[in-house]
């Protein structure tokens, strides 16, 4: 072999080297992405995202998930001037049951029954139930005959007795109750009606009480749905449940007073186009950075904040990014000047502070994107970039800006989305209690009776009254504003 050969073999050997070399660099690339992406997901918990607490897990020696509120300073307990709850002593008690001693303390002489007594030395009484038991009512109808033209008129019965035997409004509230509000699954509550009253209704009477207190809300839905829609701010949130066995969402739209759900197949747009409020609403809606929400232009946008402090608190525990944590106390020191801004009566930030705080802002999100720069394109690659969390929080910072402090400028705009997050949030016990809705029909009535309930405890009222109001043809409209 010539040394012109030699050479060529070398040649050829080493390209195909440096071409085995980019290849395994590459895939070394490709394997480190990989391994950093499911470390960062591993690290990821309740503290810092929003996982809810219960996917933590119990082997995991998590730090303690601390609230993202600022402390109030106060001890806990009651607050000095707090009324407290006891009970006290009724003026006319339902029963009274009289103690009197049967011989004499001093000599041991025998009090007969005709011994006078002197006076009541104290009272104690007793808060119990009474035994539980059905009461039933029976309801005739009479026929009299007219003293004029002697013909026979027969009276007539009232909603609640609409065949010969059936169970009353009262017992079917409570039952309705046990579901909605106590969110036990039907067997449960036949049983616990069972046991307390005696009452042996069957699952399929229990599913048939929920489909006519339904029914009887479908008008009450459609006036909460009108007032939520002239609510100048709005939360919006959603969820998944399971329903039929298979993955569906249950989206929210509330206020501190009124509440509606709905659930379907689907979580974006195709969702809130069904649900039927936000595809006109045009006051502020307050929601994570879920996109969808993003195409109702006719609205203005407002983000939760308790969603970036969690997504900080995880930029800077995982990659002890700086920035990170003097933007979430940047943001505290924002949330506590609209509280204090708030309990003086102004209707937003004083102007010189907002200058100071939105320049700091502005100054701590260039040094974000100067230590996140975006991704480069290889050579061939297309399509859209994938971008670290860190570079994804910034540029939804930067570039949703007048979202993020949409609260500096009009107090009535809060800090966070907690309002909804609170209202989605027994359903996900309801989930975890009673398992899935069996039917889609199910799943809708749920929601409706739900959002009924919901609204009524916000706005203080007798839960078990308004329900029975749904089997006497005069349902209880809650305040609509």
């Amino acid at each position: 072999m010539t040394n012109q050969e030699r050479i060529a073999d070398l040649e050829a050997a080493l390209a195909q080297q440096r071409e085995q070399i980019a290849t395994l660099l590459e895939q070394n690339r490709r394997l480190v992405e990989r391994v950093r992406e499911l470390e960062a997901r591993l690290a990821k918990d309740s503290h810092n995202s929003s996982k809810p607490p219960s996917s933590d897990g119990l082997k995991r020696q998590l730090p303690r998930t601390r609230s993202l509120r600022r402390a109030s300073g106060k001890s806990s307990g009651g607050q000095l001037g707090h009324p407290g709850e006891t009970l006290h002593l009724v003026a006319e008690p339902d029963m009274v049951e009289e103690h009197r001693p049967t011989v004499c303390t001093t000599c041991q002489a025998a009090l007969e029954a005709e011994v006078e007594v002197v006076g009541v030395v104290e009272r104690r009484q007793v808060y119990d139930l009474p035994p539980v038991r059905l009461h039933v009512t029976e309801h005739q109808a009479l026929r009299v005959r007219c003293p004029a033209c002697q013909r026979l008129s027969d009276g007539g019965f009232p909603p609640e007795a609409p065949s010969r035997a059936q169970y009353g409004p009262r017992l079917r509230a409570v039952a309705v109750y046990l579901v909605e509000q106590q969110l036990l699954p039907y067997e449960r509550v036949c049983e616990v009606l069972a046991d307390v009253c005696g009452a042996a209704l069957s699952e399929g009477t229990l599913a048939a009480w929920l489909r006519q207190s339904a029914a009887a809300l479908e008008p009450i839905e459609t006036a909460i749905k009108a007032a939520l829609g002239r609510a100048p701010v709005l939360h919006h949130d959603e969820t998944g449940v399971r329903r039929v066995g298979k993955l569906a969402w249950a989206h929210v739209t509330c206020t501190d007073q009124l509440t509606h759900y709905a659930i379907h197949a689907k979580r974006g747009s195709a969702a809130t186009e069904a649900a039927g409020i936000l595809p006109t609403y045009t006051g502020v809606s307050v929601h994570d950075g879920w996109k969808p929400y993003q195409r109702y232009t006719q609205c203005r946008h407002a983000l939760c904040n308790v969603h970036h402090l969690r997504e900080l608190t995880y930029v800077h525990e995982q990659y002890q990014q700086a920035w990170a944590a003097d933007m979430k106390a940047l943001l505290r020191e924002m949330w506590a000047a609209t509280d204090a801004a708030r309990d003086q009566g102004a209707a937003q930030v004083a102007a010189s502070q907002r200058a100071v705080f939105v320049a700091r802002y502005e100054a701590l999100l260039a040094s974000g994107l100067a230590a996140n720069p975006p991704p480069l394109r290889r050579r061939g690659q297309r399509g859209r970039l994938k971008q670290a969390p860190a570079r994804n929080l910034l540029e939804r910072l930067w570039l949703q800006q007048d979202q993020v402090l949409a609260f500096l400028d009009d107090l009535t705009i809060p800090f966070d989305n907690n309002q909804a997050e609170r209202d989605l949030r027994m359903l996900k016990t309801q989930q975890k209690v009673s398992g899935c809705f069996r039917s889609e029909a199910g799943a809708d009535t749920f929601a409706r009776i739900r959002g009924y309930v919901s609204t009524l405890r916000k706005q203080g009222m007798a839960l078990l009254d308004a329900l029975r109001t749904l089997f006497t043809d005069t349902p209880l409209y809650p305040a609509l504003g």
